[in-house]
């Protein structure tokens, strides 16, 4: 073969290769074309699930309650209710914002979103999380509120705040979260407000919330309530006991009050809890002197206390003549008697104590 012919077919093969090689740089553009747009698609799905999707304005609405943002999520779409809303939410009208402040928030943790469900035009969000140390699951009804652009905008359908109706025995004032309050700051009647009335405070949900009393004269545990249900009202009734401190100064000032009617020279002491009767003349005036102090409790007693029937010894010295013969005995005795009494925590935060004569338990 000469040198003409072998040129000839390597023209004739080089069309063919520059057609294969065509053909496969074309293919290799619409494979890569694919992969472009399906990422793409992947990424504008996961811009819109973590930024424009109904999980993710839940999620944010948690971010704020977790970082203390208080006012924020408050103003969040859906979030804040006037009286009317308030009431078409089966929620007392009267309720009071104490405790929509970062001052009364606790930690909100490991929040995560476990399922999106649309219905009817809302979707409802359920989210799984931590709320000051209590494991928690909640779910929410957002809608659509318009646009961002071409990203929808949302809002609550139904508002995630709830209600505690709380009752203190035996305060007034009371702390959430160490945030402190007095119940009758939050009352709609102020300080004429019945101590037994609930005062009702809006909380937000998910939210951890540890009521406590710790004052001068009473104190309770924590109570922890879980806002974990939108809309739901939730009553706590807490009952708190005496501190030593305030037993010991009821017990000063019955112990006081005793000494001063033991001053009274005559046989039934004014406004005492003793006295003593006789049938003959007493001579000179009798003298009284305590022999054995009652030993003071305090229990709670309503929205108050009182002091349960307590034995005490008075003791008296008086000299009686006898109407039948004229004779003088000295009377040596002591007088067992049982007292009881009522103590009111007055507005200034004194107390009133009432001591009274009580029949034997």
């Amino acid at each position: 073969m000469d040198l003409a012919e072998t040129t000839d077919a390597a023209d004739a093969r080089a069309p063919r290769r520059r057609r294969r090689s065509l053909a496969f740089d074309l293919t290799a553009l619409g494979v890569a074309g694919v992969l472009v747009l399906g990422a793409l698609g992947f990424g504008a799905v996961t811009v819109y699930t973590q930024l424009y999707s109904a999980s993710a304005f839940v999620e944010r609405y948690l971010s704020l309650l977790g970082s203390g943002s208080a006012a924020d999520a408050l103003a969040v779409p859906g979030v804040a209710m006037d009286d009317g809303e308030l009431t078409a939410a089966g929620l007392p009208n009267t309720a009071s914002e104490v405790l929509l402040r970062r001052a009364a928030l606790t930690a909100l943790s490991d929040v995560r979103v476990v399922d999106e469900e649309p219905h009817d035009g809302v979707t409802e969000v359920t989210v799984a999380y931590s709320a000051g140390g209590h494991r928690g699951r909640t779910s929410f009804h957002v809608e659509r509120d318009g646009w961002i652009g071409v990203a929808p905008a949302w809002r609550f359908a139904e508002s995630p705040l709830a209600a505690v109706d709380l009752t203190v025995r035996g305060a007034t004032r009371f702390s959430v979260n160490g945030f402190e309050i007095d119940t009758r700051q939050v009352a709609p009647e102020g300080v004429d407000a019945d101590p037994l009335t609930p005062v009702s405070m809006l909380v937000f949900s998910p939210g951890a919330y540890s009521i406590a009393v710790d004052t001068a004269t009473s104190t309770s545990p924590g109570v922890a309530v879980l806002s974990d249900m939108p809309g739901k009202t939730i009553p706590v009734d807490l009952q708190t006991q005496p501190t030593d401190e305030f037993v010991n100064v009821v017990q000063d000032r019955v112990d006081e009050f005793l000494a001063s009617c033991a001053t009274q020279q005559v046989l039934q002491p004014t406004g005492c809890p003793f006295g003593y009767f006789v049938r003959n003349r007493v001579e000179g005036a009798p003298t009284w002197s305590m022999t054995e102090n009652p030993e003071v409790t305090v229990v709670p007693d309503g929205a108050q206390w009182a002091i349960p029937t307590t034995r005490a010894v008075a003791h008296i010295d008086v000299d009686v003549r006898s109407l039948f013969d004229g004779r003088v005995n000295e009377v040596s005795e002591d007088v067992e008697f049982f007292l009881g009494g009522t103590i009111t925590i007055l507005p200034d935060g004194t107390a009133s104590i009432q001591v009274s004569a009580a029949q034997e338990p």
